[in-house]
């Protein structure tokens, strides 16, 4: 998904939607869909550098559609941090969309509510058929072993961009591949007077996925394969420590990113505040703040040591979007065919190209479009060395307790508080202990 930011309250709402009996989306009142079969109500998720962007990159394609169908769709771009919520009230009120987007690694535990409709062969078969898309992409649909709960709309990955100029000035001759060298890169970018590694310590989302990268860089999950939370073995603990260390020892992170939140990172290595971001698919969102592409490089996130690849060499989780549907909606034909619209060769084209992601839609992946340099890197790494978050029911509660973790130990390291691996360690049993009981 991209920068998913469940809010503070999620993994209390999750669970009662858990508890109770999702009852879908589709409504014809409280903003949902009418009864009408001319009629679909879309929230979009915000991917373009604010809502506006998006309701300009959507518009004319939902324009497209409803001159191809006669189907009109309604619009609602929802921002980040209101998109889960919205989502878990829409399971259990009634009161939703018709079709929606969700971030990729919500899939098992939106599946879970039972709220939304399963992509089984025959719902594939009217799309085109499920093997159109890209596996990376499909392993991020839902829990194994059970159909899909949405269906992949925008492919992303974590890469590094790094400004060209900042570096030189520095003395630095090509891009760090390890978290040393990023490190060593990092001192001399300082040594400038300049910021070097941008961060957003109170971006829940942002804190999950690069602490997932370090945990299986240190060959550690956050969950046994029976789907329980594992948050204070050795290796979860490593890794979360040597993330929050790039600002409480490293000093590479500047202090007050432990104060940011969603897109500010971005910004400031936009306007050339910091020399290095870690980001998925961040060309579209830089170009629309005035960086022009021969401004910055793009590289794999560093790794411990040796070059990205699978098992301890994964460098990004599996990013994107995914496109659900609420399975009881009252036109479910027309979402049907909304989906179909989304995921077509075209569409997918045009919708990849404005974001900067790569298309899931293996056919739509080979256009030019998709070839350039930046794209290589992300396709790449898709390819060989991302791996999906648990598909676990409990997954956005981990995103929000484990989050919350690495949101209160940055605040330590930004007040000049230790951080130690005891203090690490009681957070995530803090963490662990507010996930629901199994």
């Amino acid at each position: 998904m991209r920068s998913i930011r469940a809010a503070a309250t999620g993994a209390v709402t999750l669970s009662f939607a858990l508890a109770a009996a999702a009852c879908g989306g589709g409504s014809s009142t409280g903003g949902g869909s009418n009864d009408s079969p001319k009629t679909l109500t879309y929230w979009a998720s915000n991917q373009g550098a604010g809502l506006e962007v998006d309701k300009q990159v959507l518009q004319p394609e939902l324009d497209k559609f409803e001159r191809q169908t006669g189907i009109k769709v309604n619009l609602e771009v929802v921002p980040w941090s209101d998109l889960l919520n919205r989502i878990l009230t829409a399971t259990t009120s009634g009161q939703g969309p018709d079709v929606l987007n969700i971030g990729n690694t919500w899939s098992a535990s939106l599946q879970a509510t039972g709220a939304l409709l399963p992509w089984d062969a025959r719902n594939f078969g009217a799309i085109g058929g499920k093997d159109r898309f890209v596996g990376s992409a499909l392993g991020s649909t839902g829990a194994q072993g059970e159909d899909p709960a949405a269906v992949p709309l925008y492919s992303m990955a974590y890469a590094l961009y790094y400004n060209k100029k900042m570096f030189a000035d520095a003395g630095i001759a090509r891009p760090p591949a390890t978290w040393d060298e990023l490190i060593a890169d990092g001192r001399k970018i300082s040594a400038k007077g300049k910021q070097a590694l941008g961060a957003e310590g109170s971006n829940l989302a942002e804190n999950i996925h690069h602490v997932f990268v370090f945990g299986k860089q240190h060959g550690a999950d956050f969950f046994t394969a029976e789907g329980r939370p594992d948050f204070t073995s050795d290796g979860v603990v490593a890794a979360v420590k040597q993330y929050v260390d790039l600002m409480a020892k490293d000093k590479v992170i500047p202090p007050g990113n432990a104060e940011y939140a969603q897109n500010q990172s971005v910004s400031d290595f936009a306007k050339g505040r910091t020399a290095m971001l870690l980001w998925q698919s961040a060309s579209a969102n830089l170009k629309s703040q005035g960086m022009s592409e021969d401004q910055y490089g793009i590289a794999p996130v560093p790794v411990q040591s040796g070059t990205p690849g699978t098992g301890t060499n994964v460098d990004s989780m599996v990013a994107g979007i995914n496109l659900a549907v609420f399975k009881n909606t009252h036109n479910l034909d027309g979402a049907t065919q909304f989906v179909k619209f989304m995921t077509s060769d075209a569409e997918q084209k045009i919708l990849n190209t404005a974001y900067s992601s790569i298309p899931p839609v293996k056919s739509a992946q080979s256009d030019a479009a998709f070839n350039t340099t930046a794209n290589a890197v992300l396709k790449d790494t898709l390819a060989r060395s991302a791996a999906a978050l648990p598909q676990v029911a409990d997954e956005s509660q981990f995103e929000t307790t484990v989050g919350t973790a690495v949101k209160e130990l940055f605040a330590d390291a930004a007040a000049g508080r230790p951080v130690t691996t005891e203090s690490v360690k009681a957070k995530l049993l803090k963490a662990q202990q507010q996930m629901p009981a199994k």
